[in-house]
C-alpha cells in the first residue's frame, strides 16, 4: 500500500508517558525518511510531534525515557514546587536550550503544517495552533501548553489567552484533520483496541476552576468524550478511512509513568510498528 504523505495527514494521540509508544513510532518514520506535510497533535503528541517535525530521531525518546531515569522529573515535589507534576523548567527550558538542544531551524522549515492542540480555559473550546513567524517562545509555550494535564499543571497563557491540555476536549483529533483537507489520515493512538475509560464522569465542583466555568463542564464530560473519539477512530477505520497503529500488547504504562523499564519496552513496541507501517508504505 502506498500512502501519498503530501494529501494524508498524521494525528498524534497524547496519553502522557504513554506517549513513548509514539515516539518509537515516529522515530521509525525518520529512519525510513517517512515525513507527512500535515500533523495534528495533542499533550504528549505534541511534544513528540516537535522532534518530529525537528527531524531529529531519538530526541524524544531521551526525553521520555533515559532523561527520566537520570533527572527523575515526575514527582509531587515538582507539583509543589512548580504547580506542575512534571519539572517544567527542566523540560521546556533546559532540555531544549541546553541538555537535548531543539533544532529551531529545522522546525521552522517545517512547521507551516504543524498543529498543536489546546483547550481555550475562557471558552472550554480546542484551539489548534501553530507557530510560523520563527518564535521560539511562542512555540515552546503552545507546547506546554497543550501537555499541561489539568488539576496537576499551571494553567500556560498563550496569545493571552489562558490554556490547558488540549486532550480534555479533542484527545484524538482525526475530526479536524478531515476539515482541513485530509479526507485520509494516519493515526497513532495510545489505547489498545477496543479500550474504553471505566467509571463516570462527574460534575465538576465550583471552587475548582472557579474562574472558568466553561472549563469545568468540559471537563465534566471528559470521559464520555473521550469514548466517543475512541468509538469514531474504530468505524473510521472499518471503513478504511484511516489507519490507526495503536500498541497491540496489553497496555502496563500509566499516564504517569516512572518505570523505565515498562517504557523501555513500549517504546519498542512502537519502533516496530512504526518500521512495519513504513516500509510497507514504501
Amino acid at each position: 500500500m502506498q500512502i501519498d504523505t503530501h494529501s494524508t495527514g498524521l494525528v498524534l494521540e497524547g496519553g502522557g508517558m504513554r506517549g513513548v509508544f509514539t515516539c518509537g513510532v515516529l522515530d521509525a518514520f525518520m529512519k525510513h525518511h517517512l515525513y507527512f506535510d500535515y500533523v495534528v497533535a495533542v499533550s504528549a503528541g505534541a511534544c513528540n510531534g516537535m522532534s518530529y517535525i525537528s527531524r531529529q530521531p531519538r530526541r524524544a525518546r531521551l526525553s521520555n525515557i533515559d532523561m527520566l531515569a537520570k533527572y527523575n522529573y515526575i514527582g509531587l515535589r515538582h507539583l509543589v514546587t512548580q504547580g506542575c507534576i512534571f519539572d517544567q523548567k527542566l523540560l521546556y527550558d533546559r532540555f531544549p536550550n541546553e541538555l537535548i538542544p531543539f533544532d529551531y531551524d529545522e522546525f521552522f522549515r517545517h512547521a507551516d503544517g504543524f498543529e498543536m492542540v489546546t483547550t481555550n480555559c475562557l471558552t472550554g473550546r480546542s484551539e489548534y495552533l501553530h507557530e510560523t513567524q520563527r518564535n521560539r517562545q511562542r512555540a515552546i509555550d503552545i507546547c506546554r501548553a497543550s501537555s499541561s494535564l489539568p488539576y496537576v499543571s499551571k494553567i500556560v497563557m498563550v496569545d493571552g489567552q489562558p490554556m490547558l491540555d488540549g486532550g480534555i476536549i479533542d484527545s484524538i483529533p482525526v475530526q479536524h484533520a478531515m476539515a482541513t483537507g485530509h479526507p485520509f489520515n494516519v493515526v497513532i493512538s495510545t489505547r489498545n483496541y477496543g479500550f474504553r475509560e471505566d467509571g463516570s464522569d462527574r460534575k465538576i465542583p465550583y471552587f475548582i476552576y472557579k474562574n472558568y466555568p466553561r472549563l469545568r463542564v468540559a471537563l465534566s464530560h471528559r470521559i464520555k468524550a473521550y469514548n466517543t473519539q475512541l468509538q469514531m477512530v474504530e468505524d473510521l477505520e472499518r471503513q478504511g478511512r484511516i489507519i490507526c497503529i495503536r500498541p497491540k500488547r496489553p497496555m502496563e504504562v500509566r499516564r504517569i509513568e516512572k518505570n523505565v523499564e515498562r517504557l523501555e519496552r513500549l517504546y519498542e513496541e512502537g519502533f516496530q510498528l512504526g518500521e512495519e507501517f513504513a516500509v510497507g508504505v514504501r
